[in-house]
C-alpha cells in the first residue's frame, strides 16, 4: 500500500479521479486498494521564532539584545494559530491523520505529491519527516497537469524522491535565507525606526523600483531641444525624416546650419527592397508573460490574475502555471499532439510543428510554458474572469499551433542625404492574415512610397521644437520584465521581438537560470501583493506608483544603511541556483546570507564605529538631551528627534534627514549640550550643490551656521 501526501485537499481530489479503481472516504484521507490519498493545507510547518533559539516570551517585546539571529540548526513547528501561541486547530488534526498514515505498518511506500515546484517539495518533505518513525521508501510524483490522465501516467513514472534532493535543497536554502533576512531585519529596523517595517530579500528591492522610478518622475524637469524633420512628397507620398543630433535649446542657429547643409546636399533613395515573409506568432505564455498581458488587456492584477491560472490548473484545463518557460519539452509531443486533436474539434485550424521556436529543452528549468490541457471547459462552467484568462491562453496556443500562416509583404527604404546621414523607413501590409484571426496583433499595416535605388527624394528639413517627456510609472507589464532581468538595457531590441522570431533569448533565459531575477513566478505575486498589502505600493489599473508608506521605508533603510537593492538580491539568488546545480551547500548559501547581515549590523551602529562608517541615529524613543525652550526630554522620533512637548506647546525639533543628509545621534546630543554641532559636510541644496555647515541654537529652533 502507497501513501500519497498532496499539497492541498484540491490535489487529493484529482489525484483520486486519477486512481483505477474505488476510493473510500475517510476522515481526513481516501483509501482504495493500493493507495491512500491524504493531504497537507499548503504549509502545515514554519520555522520557529527568534525567541525559540535565544529564550525568552514568544510575541513579546522585540530588542536588540538577541539580533543578530544566527541559528546552528534551523527548526520547524506546526504552523500557530492567528495571533495565538497554540498550533492551528485544523493543522494539528490534520497532521496527526498524517502520522497514523504514514506510520501504518501496510504502508510501505510514502509518495510526495507536493505541487510540483521548490516549495511544494519541502511542504510535503517536512511532514513526512515530522510524521515518520522509522524510515519507509519515498516516491515523487510529479503532475505538469491535474487531469486523470496525466495523474494515470505519472502513478506508473513514479522516480524515487532522491532525485529531486536539488529541488529540496534550493528550497530549504531559500526559506532558510529569507528567514534569516526577514527576521533579523525587519525587527532591526522596525526597533530603530519605530514603525514596523516589512524588511525582506525580495519585497524591499521590489519597492526600490518603484519608489526609484516615481523619485525620477517627481523630480523630472522637461528640457526644449531641436532636431532637424523633412516632411515632404515624394512621387505623391509624405516621406517624414528625422535626424538623429540633437540640439539644446540655446542652440537653434546650429540646427538651422545643419538643416541648410542637408537641403543643399540633396537626397536619393540608396536600398530598397520588398519580398512576402511570413509573421511568427507571440511565443507560448510563462507565468509572468501571462500576466502581463491581462494586466495590460483587461487591467487584471498579478494576484487576481494568479488565482484563477491556478483555480483553472486545479480543475484541470491549464497545465502548470508557475513556469518561467516559453517553451514545450521535446518529450511533450505526443501530448501536444493529442491537445491538438482536440482543439481542433473545436473548429479551429491547427496542426502539429516540430520548431525549435517552440520546443526547447535548454530554456526549460523545472516546468514547460502555460498550455490547455485536453480537458476543455463547457463556456457556462467559467466565470468571465476566467473565460478571460482561459481564452487568452487557448489564443495563444492556437495562433502558435496555427495551419495558417500569416503572410506579409514587408518593405524596407533607406534615403541618404550624401554621405551626412542615412534614414531608415520600414513598411509591412499584411496580405493573409493567418494566426492573427485568433490572437492579438499589434503590428499595423504601414505602406512606403515606390521608390527605387537612385530616385532622387525631395526635403526640405528645418529645425522642429520638441521636449524631454518624463519616465512613465511601472505598470504590471514592465515592472515584471524588470524583475526577470534587472539588469537588462530595457531599450535593447524592443521592436523586433514579437514580429521576427529571431531575436535571440538566451540572455533572458541565461539570466533566469542564474538567479539574476528578482523572485521568482513562484513567489513574485505573492510578495507583490504583500507590499501592497504593507501600504508600501499601490495598484491602480495596471500602474504602480510609490505610496508615503513606501517612501519611508526605503529612505529609512538609506539611513540605517541597509542595502537590499537589485545587485544584493540576485547575487543571493545566484548562490540559490548554485545549491540548485550542486556547485553549493545549502549550508554555504546560509553562512553566505550570514556574512552579509553580519556586516549590516556591524556598520549599522550597533558596534561602537568611528562616525565616517556608519550614522548611528539611535533607537526609536531614546532620550538624546534636554530641551533648550522647555527644559523636557528630547526623544528620537520616526522622521525627527523632538521635544516630547511637541504639540501641547513646545515645537522643538530637529530632523533625522535635513537637506538630504543623515544626522547622527551624536551630534544632536552636542547640540542639546553646548548649543552647537560640528562643522558637517554632505549637505544638498535645492539646486544639487554639496555644502557644509553646523547646526546651532537660535531663538527656540535648530538653524545653519555657515561662519
Amino acid at each position: 500500500m502507497k501513501l500519497i501526501i498532496a499539497e492541498k485537499p484540491s490535489l487529493a481530489r484529482n489525484i483520486v479521479a486519477g486512481i483505477d479503481g474505488e476510493m473510500k472516504k475517510e476522515s481526513g484521507y481516501f483509501i482504495g486498494k493500493d493507495y491512500i490519498v491524504s493531504w497537507a493545507f499548503g504549509h502545515l510547518f514554519s520555522l520557529v521564532d527568534i525567541e525559540t533559539y535565544s529564550g525568552g516570551a514568544e510575541r513579546g517585546r522585540w530588542t536588540l539584545d538577541n539580533l543578530p539571529c544566527f541559528p546552528k540548526e534551523f527548526k520547524f513547528e506546526l504552523k500557530k494559530a492567528d495571533g495565538k501561541n497554540t498550533p492551528d486547530a485544523g493543522v494539528n488534526r490534520q497532521f496527526e491523520v498524517l502520522k497514523k498514515l504514514c506510520n501504518r505498518p501496510d504502508v510501505d511506500a510514502i509518495v510526495n505529491a507536493g505541487d510540483a515546484d521548490r516549495e511544494g517539495e519541502i511542504i510535503v518533505r517536512l511532514c513526512i519527516e515530522n510524521a515518520l518513525k522509522t524510515k519507509k521508501p519515498a516516491l515523487r510524483l510529479w503532475l505538469p497537469d491535474q487531469t486523470p490522465e496525466t495523474v494515470a501516467r505519472a502513478l506508473t513514472e513514479m522516480k524515487s524522491e532522491s532525485e529531486y534532493d536539488n529541488l529540496a535543497n534550493e528550497g530549504f536554502a531559500r526559506t532558510f535565507i529569507d528567514w534569516l533576512y526577514g527576521v533579523n531585519l525587519t525587527r532591526y529596523a522596525t526597533i530603530r525606526c519605530g514603525k514596523l517595517l516589512r524588511v525582506g530579500r525580495v519585497i524591499v528591492p521590489i519597492v526600490r523600483a518603484i519608489y526609484d522610478r516615481d523619485m525620477e518622475i517627481r523630480n523630472f524637469k522637461p528640457e526644449k531641444y531641436y532636431v532637424i524633420a523633412s516632411s515632404e512628397k515624394t512621387g505623391g507620398e509624405k516621406i517624414e525624416l528625422t535626424g538623429k543630433k540633437r540640439f539644446d535649446k540655446d542652440k537653434l542657429a546650429d540646427a538651422e546650419e545643419l538643416a541648410a547643409l542637408y537641403n543643399a546636399t540633396g537626397a536619393f533613395v540608396s536600398h530598397a527592397t520588398s519580398k512576402k515573409d511570413a509573421i511568427l506568432p507571440g511565443k507560448l505564455y510563462s507565468l509572468s508573460t501571462l500576466q502581463n498581458v491581462l494586466g495590460k488587456k483587461y487591467k487584471m492584477s498579478m494576484a487576481d490574475s494568479l488565482k484563477i491560472i491556478q483555480k483553472l490548473y486545479e480543475e484541470g484545463y491549464l497545465t502548470y502555471p508557475r513556469t518561467n518557460s516559453e517553451y514545450l519539452a521535446t518529450a511533450e509531443k505526443d501530448k501536444i499532439k493529442k491537445i491538438l486533436a482536440g482543439v481542433s474539434k473545436l473548429g479551429y485550424p491547427v496542426r502539429f510543428k516540430d520548431s525549435k521556436y517552440i520546443f526547447d529543452d535548454s530554456k526549460i528549468e523545472s516546468h514547460s510554458a502555460l498550455t490547455p490541457t485536453y480537458k476543455i471547459p463547457a463556456p457556462d462552467k467559467l466565470s468571465e474572469k476566467e473565460k478571460q484568462v482561459y481564452s487568452t491562453v487557448m489564443r495563444r496556443f492556437v495562433a502558435v499551433f496555427c495551419s495558417e500562416e500569416c503572410l506579409a509583404e514587408k518593405s524596407e527604404i533607406k534615403i541618404k542625404v550624401g554621405d551626412l546621414e542615412e534614414f531608415s523607413l520600414k513598411g509591412t501590409v499584411i496580405l493573409s492574415p493567418g494566426w492573427t484571426k485568433y490572437d492579438d496583433y499589434s503590428g499595423k499595416d504601414r505602406m512606403l512610397p515606390k521608390l527605387s535605388v537612385g530616385d532622387r527624394v525631395n526635403i526640405n528639413f528645418a529645425p522642429a521644437e520638441k521636449e524631454t517627456t518624463a519616465p512613465k510609472h511601472y505598470t504590471i507589464e514592465t515592472l515584471n520584465k524588470y524583475l526577470k532581468n534587472p539588469f537588462k538595457d530595457d531599450k535593447a531590441k524592443a521592436k523586433e521581438l514579437a514580429e521576427s522570431g529571431e531575436v535571440d533569448d538566451a540572455d533572458e533565459y541565461r539570466a533566469i537560470f542564474e538567479g539574476l531575477e528578482l523572485g521568482t513566478e513562484a513567489t513574485r505575486t505573492g510578495i507583490i501583493d504583500n507590499a501592497k498589502k504593507s501600504g508600501y505600493i499601490d495598484l491602480k489599473k495596471d500602474v504602480y506608483t510609490i505610496l508615503p508608506d513606501g517612501e519611508y521605508l526605503i529612505e529609512s533603510l538609506e539611513r540605517l544603511k541597509i542595502a537590499m537593492d537589485k545587485y544584493k538580491t540576485s547575487e543571493l539568488g545566484k548562490a540559490l541556483k548554485k545549491v540548485f546545480r550542486r556547485e553549493m551547500t545549502v549550508d554555504d548559501s546560509v553562512r553566505l546570507c550570514e556574512k552579509e547581515i553580519a556586516e549590516i549590523f556591524r556598520t549599522g551602529g550597533v558596534d561602537p564605529l568611528p562616525k565616517s562608517v556608519a550614522v548611528d541615529t539611535g533607537e526609536y524613543g531614546e532620550i538624546v538631551g534636554k530641551c533648550p525652550v522647555c527644559g523636557k526630554n528630547v526623544v528620537r522620533g520616526k522622521m525627527s528627534y523632538g521635544c516630547m512637548g511637541y504639540g501641547s506647546g513646545c515645537e522643538f525639533r530637529v530632523g533625522l534627514t535635513i537637506c538630504k543628509k543623515t544626522i547622527p545621534k551624536s551630534e544632536v546630543i552636542r547640540l542639546l549640550a553646548s548649543g552647537s554641532t560640528a562643522k558637517m559636510r554632505g549637505f544638498i541644496s535645492k539646486s544639487g550643490k554639496s555644502f557644509e555647515g553646523r547646526l546651532v541654537i537660535k531663538d527656540g529652533a535648530a538653524v545653519f551656521d555657515f561662519n
